[in-house]
């Protein structure tokens, strides 16, 4: 079954001869639990198609549906509260708030939409990933694998229906980036979430369910 589909998404800046199409017509679909990455050259698309799964911009034309939800119903109010609930967001720089502990940060979105977390689950996403002794330290104070697995515990921590990661690893050096990218998928396998990551990294990739290429705003088969 099938928790994003995608159909005919455009995106275009500007217009006339300056017009730059970001996205020129996409299909895809991703099923419920897959792991997908995305990959391709700088400028070719994937970050505004990330951006536009998680409502985080608007199409110039076509329609995207996640986990039965077509995006483009919502007012800016109700696509606020749809990425509070049900997308997870994992970026290259972290976003950790540095004034905020690390069970601070991971507790923001819950507190954000003025949730209870359960502490159950919680308890048990920070010990897999490694965070049990350090939840009332600052991010300056971590490392870079360190601060990227609190911002995959805050991404869980809502028990969103996706999870999208851009360039996850990217700020980290090979073998954390391997440990990061390792415990992104088992811990979406374990709990059960749909996983789309952005990646320039090939070898990262091939840990996916399934490799979509990206080329001048459109998927290549």
């Amino acid at each position: 079954m099938s928790i994003i589909t995608i159909h005919n998404l455009k995106k275009y800046y500007g217009s006339g001869s300056s017009q730059v199409k970001a996205l020129d017509g996409v299909d895809m679909t991703v099923a419920q639990g897959e792991f997908a990455a995305i990959v391709g050259p700088s400028g070719s698309g994937k970050t505004t198609l990330l951006n536009m799964m998680g409502g985080l911009d608007l199409p110039t034309q076509g329609e995207i549906i996640v986990d039965g939800v077509t995006l483009s119903s919502l007012r800016e109010e109700q696509l606020a509260v749809f990425r509070r609930k049900r997308v997870g967001f994992i970026f290259q720089n972290y976003n950790l708030v540095p004034t905020l502990t690390v069970e601070e940060n991971i507790l923001l979105p819950l507190d954000l939409d003025g949730s209870s977390p359960d502490t159950g689950f919680l308890g048990d996403v920070t010990e897999l990933l490694g965070l049990k002794d350090i939840m009332h330290v600052y991010p300056e104070t971590l490392s870079g694998g360190q601060q990227q697995r609190v911002a995959i515990a805050r991404a869980l921590s809502a028990k969103p229906a996706i999870i999208l990661a851009d360039e996850p690893t990217g700020n980290l050096d090979s073998k954390n980036g391997q440990n990061v990218a390792g415990l992104l998928k088992m811990t979406t396998e374990l709990y059960h979430r749909t996983l789309v990551m952005i990646t320039h990294n090939l070898e990262l990739a091939q840990l996916a369910d399934r490799v979509i290429r990206m080329e001048d705003g459109r998927i290549m088969e």
